[in-house]
């Protein structure tokens, strides 16, 4: 981005004052008496009133020249602005996602798979600055994407996510363990898990409560989302002889009571979200909880202009002489 010009010293441009008094000094100062030979031929052209009204133009170029030098003194310069904004302090965020089967649910439109998909890619749009990694779970977990900077392989990774690509089955301490492991050797000063699920703990090796012991002493936030209407919902049960799903209403049962205790043994937050709108606000929030310290670096790269009004001038002054000693000299 480039300013407007600017001088360095604009108190010198006080000084163009002073050319308005000048300019009446030399053209009303008093020429001293030369002896001059009148040639009655070049009178009758009217020599002495031509020579009258060339001064004034002379006198112009000096002037001229002398408040370019005023301005050159000025430094009138232009500068060239950039800005580069850096984090200061990173942050580390893994997305920890339930992909079982009761994510087929369509409390929240048009599953709640699917929409965590499109929520979590906007999320990770708002976060340009930090590291981002992506675990799934169901009845086992698995490191879907590395913490990466580069957020397009994340948000493919969120759009590749399907249905029977793990056992079936809700594994939170398996999910929770392998994001832990994920970001447990991370060097930024902030880490952050968001584990979401839309059930309760029912299968798995490792107890959520030991997960959350050990994300505890590693100083790791988890933010937990329980995602599903309250009462009952929409959900699979059976398939047809075609191979469609039948759907029926059936209660949801969201663990909630270690979803807070989970966000709470590690100064985070639990949130529920019963529809889309809720579980975008969550999202939100999560990024207005959990900023990364920006750094603005602003850089100035000035430009002289001055040598341009200096060259100006001394083309007047020059202007000015070769007139005064060639075709002017005859009439001054």
């Amino acid at each position: 981005m480039q300013a407007d010009a600017v001088f360095l010293y604009p108190q010198v441009l006080w000084l163009l004052l002073v050319l308005p008094l000048i300019a009446i000094i030399l053209v009303f100062r008093k020429k001293p008496r030369i002896a001059l030979v009148k040639v009655p031929v070049l009178y009758s052209f009217g020599t002495k009133n031509l020579g009258s009204r060339l001064r004034p133009f002379l006198v112009v170029l000096r002037l001229a020249a002398l408040g370019l030098l005023i301005v050159a003194l000025a430094r009138p310069q232009s500068t060239d602005v950039s800005k580069e904004k850096r984090g200061t302090e990173g942050i580390d965020i893994v997305m920890t996602v339930d992909i079982s089967g009761s994510m087929r649910a369509r409390d929240l439109k048009p599953n709640r798979l699917e929409a965590l998909k499109l929520v979590g890619q906007e999320f990770v749009d708002q976060r340009p600055n930090d590291r981002i990694g992506l675990v799934i779970y169901a009845g086992e977990s698995f490191g879907q994407v590395p913490l990466t900077t580069d957020h397009k392989i994340v948000k493919n990774g969120l759009d590749d996510l399907e249905f029977d690509m793990l056992q079936d089955g809700t594994a939170i301490g398996m999910g929770l363990a392998t994001a832990v492991n994920r970001i447990k050797d991370s060097e930024a000063l902030s880490k952050v898990i968001i584990l979401l699920t839309d059930g309760e703990n029912n299968t798995g090796i490792i107890d959520p409560k030991t997960a959350t012991q050990i994300a505890q002493e590693l100083n790791i936030k988890v933010y937990t989302i329980g995602v599903g209407t309250k009462g009952l919902a929409e959900m699979p049960v059976a398939q047809d002889f075609q191979g469609n799903l039948i759907y029926q209403k059936v209660p949801v049962n969201i663990d909630e009571d270690l979803l807070k205790y989970i966000a709470d043994a590690t100064n985070a937050k639990y949130f529920r979200a019963t529809d889309n709108e809720s579980l975008s606000n969550i999202y939100k929030e999560i990024d207005a909880l959990e900023k990364t310290e920006l750094e603005e670096l602003t850089y100035y790269q000035y430009q002289e202009h001055f040598y341009n009004f200096v060259f100006l001038a001394i083309g007047f002054l020059l202007l000015e002489l070769v007139l005064r000693f060639t075709i002017f000299r005859s009439f001054i």
